[in-house]
C-alpha cells in the first residue's frame, strides 16, 4: 500500500481576527503548518506529501520549509479560490501516480488542525483501505435544537446519538476519488469537504472512525489559545 497526503494551507484566518494566513501563526514556537507537515512526514503509511497554498503565501511557504524541511515533500501547488478546488489541485498532482496504481490511498489534512497523532492517521488509514474511505468524527457532547420557524422562534431537540462532528485527516482509496472530483468537476459541484463529494460522485464505503480531542482545527482565537496549551505537553 502506498499513500499519499495532501495538506491543505490556504485559510485565511478571518474568522481568527488575524491579519495573515492562519496556518503560519506560531504555536509552541513553530508555525501551525509546520506541526502538520512534520506530523505526516514522519508517519510510516505516508509516502509523499502535497502541500496545497495560496499564490501570495508562494514566500512564506518557502521561508517556512527552508527552515522546518519536509522529507516526503513531492510538491507545493497553488490551490483555488475554494476548498474543493484546492482538494482538487492537489489531487491533479498525484493524478499519474494514481492512475498508475503507484499510489493507492490519498489522505486529505486541514494544515490548520496541527496535532494529528499517528494513531489517529494510522486508524483511519486502515479503514479506508479495508472499506474504500474513512474519516475521523467525534460525538456531538451537547444538546442541538433544529429551527422549525422561519421567525427564529419554535425549535425542536435533535437526537444526536448519530450525530459526529467531522474532523480531517480522511483518507480514500485514489482511483474512485480522483473519479470522483473530476465527475464533481463536469457537474459543477463544489463539497464543503472531501467526504461530501465522496458521497455524492463515488459508491465507496466510507465509515467514520473515532476521531481525537487534541486534533483541533484552528478557527477562532479560543483554538489557537487551546492548541498553545496542547503544544506545551503534546508528544505526537
Amino acid at each position: 500500500m502506498s499513500s499519499a497526503a495532501i495538506v491543505l494551507a490556504g485559510g485565511a484566518g478571518t474568522r481568527l481576527q488575524a491579519s495573515e494566513n492562519k496556518v503560519y501563526l506560531p504555536v509552541g514556537g513553530r508555525p501551525l503548518l509546520a506541526w502538520s507537515l512534520s506530523a505526516f512526514d514522519a508517519a510510516e503509511s505516508i509516502a509523499k506529501i502535497v502541500l496545497v497554498i495560496r499564490a501570495e503565501d508562494a514566500e512564506r511557504a518557502d521561508a517556512l520549509l527552508a527552515e522546518h524541511p519536509v522529507g516526503k515533500l513531492a510538491a507545493v501547488v497553488v490551490g483555488g479560490t475554494t476548498r474543493h478546488a484546492s482538494e482538487r489541485a492537489g489531487l491533479e498532482v498525484l493524478a499519474g501516480g494514481i492512475d498508475a496504481g503507484v499510489v493507492d490511498l490519498v489522505c486529505i489534512h486541514d494544515a490548520a488542525r496541527p496535532f494529528v497523532r499517528a494513531s489517529l492517521l494510522e486508524r483511519v488509514l486502515a479503514v479506508a483501505q479495508r472499506h474504500g474511505g474513512a474519516i475521523p468524527g467525534l460525538a456531538v457532547d451537547a444538546p442541538m435544537l433544529l429551527r422549525t420557524g422561519s421567525g427564529g422562534g419554535a425549535a425542536e431537540p435533535v437526537a444526536t446519538d448519530d450525530l459526529r462532528r467531522v474532523q480531517t485527516p480522511q483518507a480514500f482509496r485514489g482511483p474512485e476519488l480522483l473519479a470522483a472530483f473530476r465527475r464533481a468537476e463536469v457537474a459543477g459541484f463544489a463539497g464543503v469537504d472531501t467526504a461530501e463529494t465522496v458521497a455524492r460522485f463515488s459508491a465507496l464505503d466510507v465509515h467514520v472512525v473515532d476521531g481525537d480531542h487534541d486534533n483541533i482545527k484552528v478557527t477562532f482565537v479560543e483554538d489557537l489559545f487551546a492548541v498553545e496549551a496542547l503544544a506545551a505537553r503534546w508528544s505526537g
